[in-house]
């Protein structure tokens, strides 16, 4: 009896090292299972990363290359206007509106100026005419040569006439003209066969141009 007690006890001892054997080779076993698996799980993902990097290396020294060459473009870097740029902008803008405004302005008032000049001047040499009118009434009715105050009077209508035509006062020709009503003042018609129809046959009152404008009317007979 007391040696089967001591086997069953050898029996138990010995089966629990060998569990505990079995369980420890297990566990090693499974240890060396998942390193060596890990190992495998490592060498394609450092060899994937080897790759990448060479790839992004040479796309790198491709992309520097181009540059060199002058084949790539270099990409500049959009920013963002600040406040005082764009402070700047809208201040240029304004001065630029407010000098063509101010170009406008002049132009125009130059051009009022020059219109209230020629009026001023027109208004001057209607007022000089009847003058001129009065010296080629009197001057009519004296010879040249006979008297010699007629002769001084002849001689201020002249530097007259003379002066008016240098600030580009001229006498409008009538006499022989056909008639224009831009131009002739039509006071009187007669019926003759010998001149043209339409025809300006006397001129009682002289008309005058200044600058190409009408100053006054020529007063005219016209033949129908």
């Amino acid at each position: 009896m007391i040696i089967e007690i001591k086997e069953m006890k050898f029996v138990a001892e010995n089966k629990e090292k060998m569990e505990e054997f079995s369980t420890e080779e297990a566990v090693k076993e499974a240890v060396e299972n998942a390193e060596a698996m890990a190992e495998e799980n490592t060498k394609p993902s450092e060899e994937a990363s080897a790759e990448t990097a060479n790839e992004s290396s040479e796309e790198s020294s491709k992309e520097e290359k181009e540059e060199k060459e002058g084949k790539k473009p270099f990409k500049k870097k959009e920013k963002k206007k600040d406040k005082r740029d764009e402070q700047i902008e809208q201040l240029t803008d304004r001065v630029t509106r407010q000098m063509a405004e101010f170009e406008n302005f002049r132009r125009r008032t130059d051009q009022e100026k020059a219109q209230m000049f020629g009026n001023g001047q027109k208004a001057i040499v209607e007022k000089i005419l009847p003058v001129v009118d009065n010296f080629e009434r009197g001057l009519a009715t004296v010879e040249e040569g006979a008297d010699p105050f007629a002769d001084g009077m002849l001689m201020i209508y002249k530097q007259l006439l003379t002066t008016l035509e240098e600030i580009g006062v001229k006498p409008i020709e009538a006499v022989g003209q056909e008639f224009n009503p831009d131009f002739h003042n039509a006071v009187m018609h007669v019926e003759d066969e010998e001149v043209g129809e339409n025809i300006v046959v006397e001129e009682f009152q002289k008309g005058y141009m200044m600058n190409d404008t009408v100053v006054r009317h020529s007063m005219v007979k016209v033949a129908n």
